[in-house]
Order: C-alpha cells, then sequence, then structure tokens
C-alpha cells in the first residue's frame, strides 16, 4: 500500500499530498454525516460510487468550458486533483423547495420555485455553516467582487447543464452544494469548481414517482440507501470497477 503525507480529512474525503507539485490525491470514504455532524453512519461503497459520479460530472463540465480542479481517476476510491485555495463558501443552488429551505419559507417539499435561487453559506462547521450575503463575503475578505463574479456566472452555467442532464436520466436536479478555489497557475488566478459533485452533495428525485435517490435516504432514515447512490449511476451510464477487492486508504507519513 502507497504511504502518503495526509493534508486534510474531512466528513467524506480525504486529501493526501499528490504524486506532483502542485497536486493532491482525493480519497472518497463511506463515511456519512447529516445535520452538522450530529447523525453519523457508514454507507457501503459510497466512496466508491461518488467518486465514479464526481468524475464523470466533473469531466461533462469540463468539456463545456467549466475550469475544475478534477485531472484523472486513479482508482476506485481516489482521483487526482489540482491543489487550489478553497474559498470559505458553500454555493447551493435551490430549483425546487426541499429540506430546510422548505421549512424556512414555510413551503410544501416539492414545490416548484419561480426560478433558480443561488444562496452562499460560510463554511464553519462551529458556526454550523451560516447563510450569508454577498456584502458579507466581500466585507470579511472570502472573496472579491470579480471572484463573485465569476462564481455566479459558473454556478449558473453548471445549474443548466446539470438539470438537462439529469433530466434526460428520468432524475429531476432538485438543488445541489459546490464549492469553488482559487488555482494559482502561470502568474494567474483562475476560479474553478472544486470539492465533488455526487449525492452526497445535491438532492435528486426520480422524475416520475419523486423517489428520493441522494443522501436524504440516510437523512431520514429512508432505508435503500446504497440501492439509491447506485441508481443514480447506473442512470448516468457509469459501470462500477468490478475487481478483486476494494481500495483501501493509504497509510499516512506521521
Amino acid at each position: 500500500m502507497s504511504r502518503r503525507r495526509r493534508i486534510y480529512e474531512g466528513k467524506a474525503k480525504t486529501l493526501f499530498e499528490g504524486p506532483e507539485p502542485g497536486t493532491i490525491v482525493q480519497y472518497f470514504k463511506d463515511d456519512a454525516t447529516a445535520f452538522n455532524n450530529q447523525k453519523k453512519g457508514t454507507i457501503t461503497g459510497k466512496g466508491v460510487i461518488n467518486n465514479r459520479i464526481s468524475e464523470f460530472l466533473m469531466t461533462k463540465l469540463g468539456e463545456i468550458g467549466v475550469p475544475t480542479h478534477f485531472i484523472r481517476r486513479l482508482n476506485m476510491r481516489e482521483q487526482l486533483i489540482r491543489q487550489v485555495e478553497i474559498i470559505p463558501l458553500e454555493v447551493v443552488v435551490r430549483n425546487v423547495a426541499a429540506g430546510s429551505f422548505a421549512k424556512r419559507f414555510g413551503l410544501e417539499e416539492g414545490t416548484q420555485l419561480p426560478r433558480s435561487i443561488m444562496e452562499f453559506f460560510y463554511k464553519n462547521d462551529t458556526l454550523g455553516d451560516p447563510m450569508v450575503t454577498e456584502e458579507h463575503i466581500t466585507a470579511f475578505g472570502w472573496a472579491s467582487p470579480q471572484d463573485l463574479d465569476d462564481i455566479v456566472a459558473l454556478t449558473l452555467r453548471i445549474n443548466d447543464f446539470l438539470f438537462g442532464l439529469f433530466l434526460g436520466c428520468g432524475i429531476k436536479l432538485i438543488d445541489f452544494k459546490i464549492e469553488f478555489g482559487r488555482l494559482y497557475e502561470d502568474d494567474m488566478v483562475r476560479i474553478v469548481l472544486a470539492d465533488e459533485i455526487s449525492p452526497d452533495s445535491c438532492r435528486l428525485w426520480d422524475l416520475r414517482t419523486n423517489e428520493k435517490l441522494d443522501k436524504d435516504r440516510f437523512r431520514r432514515d429512508l432505508g435503500k440507501v446504497e440501492e439509491a447512490y447506485q441508481e443514480v449511476a447506473r442512470r448516468l451510464g457509469i459501470l462500477i470497477d468490478q475487481g478483486p477487492g476494494d481500495v483501501r486508504g493509504p497509510t499516512t507519513l506521521q
């Protein structure tokens, strides 16, 4: 097994030093959390499926000109990504009222919104990831006005593309969360899509039945969580690797 220096361990992924300067190895775990880490569990095989789904979606977005941190998938659970400076914001796009948004505005879950709504949340687990405005973002220096313009423009393109892609698979994209980072390259700084896009970070409902095909099945104890993730991968036409065994995380260098 390879030995690498661990850079960061989050709720669903671990980051290791990459094989080349400016690269990172992103390892997808089966760990699952909800409600700001108050609920914890394991979704067997989630890391393998999310690795493939995120690879597929990042690649497709790259093909339409959306810059991302993704380089290539390495194995069942790992992908090579560019090292970026993560902007401490979660960008959420809502197409249909669901979850906390529906409760916040007293809407019935499943209500079609008059237009897509974009929200920003400050990435801080201790504070519970509070919702913030563009004024907060620029005042506290988390992103410049130009950064924000780029983030908004990219997010709108991502929503348009993903909504149509999932619709073609019989899936309704209810909402999703994405993150961005600054890529320092050739004396230039670019805003790029980072983190992942998967059923962990999207609400995905069956177009006909409204059956949930995402992490809400874990959040709400609906059961068949693994099957829901596998169904999303199946509809996207992704064949999960069949091998002699799973891939364990690298040994961490002390």
